[in-house]
């Protein structure tokens, strides 16, 4: 996908150390930074040295975030990060994460991955609706359970949240003696767990993050995946692990982990359930070459993140691989606003075609989705302007037919072209219809089975916004993303931010 306009955005990248001999908030740093793909409206680290916890947090970039004075502001032996694109609440330097909270049990700071949607209903069986709320965030009231909930100890009260929480969430959370780690019982977000190398003056340490490639940038071996429904504490006694809603027998297809991180969302270069997902992409586009085979003379795929699945399509086809767009990889960084000119080239502005590479040619791109469908004609115009005689879509996603309640901003239902063509029976999409508006001379999606079949997980998977059946109850038709607004006088002057893809 290559325009904000029908762009996916994900809700965060999460990140955690315990490492007693190591500088963490430098460590934290260059962990949320490796996660930036992941959110770009705020960053923030919170690090305890085991009588308080300190906060620093900014809006935009983990670089624009982030200095070395600030970082010399967080000692402590363990900490925990935060990237923020938001779901839930609006853009506002309140909502910045990690949160910090103070209640009855202590003090706790805390960094979310996910969307819990019946968090109004968590809030008024707490009574929490008459405590003070600082954000407008979900997120705040997963917090306010660990610091104020019923029970005395705190896994009965991360047992109290799981069996009440309707939604995803993946945390990192941050006491004065611990980090916990902690992923709801369905799965739906990804989380690991790493190990620091032992050095000279260092007994080395323990991460958790949103993403193996976070672990990697850090030299730290890759342990395990955290479960679904698992808490593990990190601490002077290294990792332990519990289960608060108990550890019944389950298999892998019991685990719902959202299927677009293997799409779109996670980097290639990270390894999920023990795939490099560049690889699940290859067959990804593999196997779309197998169902919708085409009669071109390149295969090219939309930078950067359609980049694997157009590999594979072209190995599988026969059909040479050429790269024919240049994206700008800077466009999004800056905090200048285009013009009314330049608004209108906006694909313009993040694509440049190479003419000599298209001229006369019938071109196959590959692109991971189609979510409003109002960049694909625009990238499909830019071809055909470049000499392209023939532009053929194939998209490495099922139809997007529904919005994700789970922690994805990606439109509401009316917005879904996929949604807007649906045939009679509902079961099925119209793609001819989706192709003419596109403009392009065929359009085919890899089927959900196909795309399935990729990741290597059978059934294991959350594929709502393709099916409209969710892995949890109750589930609305559509979310409110500002449902917790009504509250505090907040700061309500939202940041203009930068928008990036990498």
């Amino acid at each position: 996908m290559t325009g904000s306009g029908d762009c996916l955005s994900e809700k965060c990248g999460i990140f955690g150390v315990y490492a007693p001999d190591e500088d963490v908030a430098r460590l934290t740093f260059f962990g949320i930074y490796s996660l930036q793909h992941r959110g770009q409206e705020s960053a923030g680290i919170a690090a305890t040295d085991g009588t308080r916890i300190r906060i620093e947090s900014g809006m935009g970039l983990v670089s624009q975030a982030f200095d070395e004075q600030r970082l010399a502001a967080l000692p402590g032996r363990s900490a925990i990060g935060h990237t923020r694109y938001s779901t839930t609440g609006s853009t506002l330097a309140c909502n910045t994460q990690p949160l910090l909270v103070s209640g009855i049990h202590g003090e706790f700071a805390l960094a979310h991955n996910g969307n819990v949607v019946n968090s109004n209903e968590l809030k008024a069986a707490l009574g929490l609706e008459d405590f003070p709320f600082e954000t407008t965030t979900d997120s705040e009231v997963l917090a306010k359970i660990l610091s104020d909930g019923p029970d005395l100890d705190l896994m009965d009260r991360f047992a109290y949240m799981m069996r009440r929480a309707n939604g995803a969430y993946s945390l990192a959370v941050l006491t004065r003696e611990a980090i916990f780690g902690v992923r709801d019982p369905l799965g739906i977000r990804p989380l690991c767990i790493g190990k620091l190398p032992t050095r000279e003056g260092s007994r080395g340490g323990w991460v958790i993050a949103s993403e193996t490639c976070a672990l990697d940038h850090l030299g730290a071996e890759v342990i395990r995946e955290v479960e679904p429904g698992e808490v593990v504490r990190i601490d002077s006694d290294g990792i332990t692990s519990f289960f608060p809603l108990g550890t019944n027998e389950r298999s892998d297809a019991d685990e719902k982990l959202c299927l677009f991180e293997f799409i779109y969302f996670a980097r290639p270069d990270s390894v999920i359930s023990g795939s490099l997902l560049h690889e699940v992409r290859r067959r990804m586009g593999g196997r779309l070459a197998e169902e919708h085979p085409a009669d071109v003379d390149i295969v090219i795929g939309v930078p950067d993140s359609a980049t694997p699945a157009a590999i594979g399509y072209a190995e599988a086809s026969g059909i040479p691989y050429v790269e024919a767009l240049v994206k700008n990889r800077y466009v999004g960084r800056t905090f200048i606003k285009p013009d009314q000119r330049l608004r209108e080239r906006d694909v313009e502005l993040k694509l440049n075609p190479l003419k000599n590479v298209l001229d006369g040619k019938r071109v196959l791109v590959v692109d991971d989705s189609i979510v409003r469908g109002t960049t694909t004609p625009r990238v499909v115009r830019m071809l055909r302007e470049a000499g392209a005689i023939e532009v053929h879509m194939r998209i490495s996603a099922p139809p997007i037919t529904h919005p994700c309640p789970y922690g994805t901003d990606m439109a509401t239902r009316g917005e879904l072209i996929a949604a807007q063509n649906l045939l009679k029976d509902e079961m099925s999409v119209d793609v001819d219809a989706i192709r003419e508006h596109v403009g392009a001379d065929s359009l085919r999606y890899i089927s959900l089975e196909g795309a399935s079949w990729a990741t290597k997980r059978g059934e294991g998977h959350c594929s709502g916004c393709f099916t409209g059946i969710y892995p949890s109850e109750g589930i609305p038709l559509q979310l409110d993303k500002f449902e917790l607004e009504d509250g505090p006088d907040l700061d309500s002057t939202p940041a203009i931010l930068p928008l990036i893809r990498s």
